[in-house]
């Protein structure tokens, strides 16, 4: 599989409007970047949906791995919720890498904090695939 970056990522493409627009620089562990969620992204009222929450957290690690110079895909992703995160509320996300590569598989770790409280939202871990 060629994996190819058109611009259009719904987490971080430029190009999508309808997306993220994560912009992920270098921090922490590994890498960092800062989101506030609007209405477009909650589930319950006023609270924003898991899966944006499990979107941004995925997100980061991919991003700790792109950094280290590969091209990964999640193959298993673990999400744990911590606390309800309200619409409005900016975050910041850090994803990193946990040791060093075995063979394809990139063990990877990230954590979702309000900003600038740095309340734990939730925390993810996650293997990686290098495609052949």
């Amino acid at each position: 599989m060629k994996l190819e970056d058109d611009h259009r990522c719904f987490a971080c493409g430029r190009e999508n409007p309808a997306g993220l627009r994560l912009v992920f620089q270098p921090g922490g562990r590994g890498v960092t970047a800062f989101f506030t969620p609007e209405k477009e992204f909650q589930g319950y009222k006023g609270i924003v949906h898991g899966g944006i929450i499990s979107t941004l957290l995925d997100e980061a690690m991919a991003h700790a791995a792109i950094r280290l110079g590969h091209l990964p895909v999640t193959a298993e992703i673990q999400v744990r919720f911590r606390s309800a995160l309200s619409v409005g509320q900016q975050v910041q996300v850090e994803g990193w890498i946990e040791g060093a590569p075995a063979h394809r598989l990139i063990a990877a770790a990230s954590e979702l904090k309000t900003y600038p409280e740095g309340a734990l939202v939730a925390t993810a871990k996650a293997k990686l695939l290098q495609p052949e």
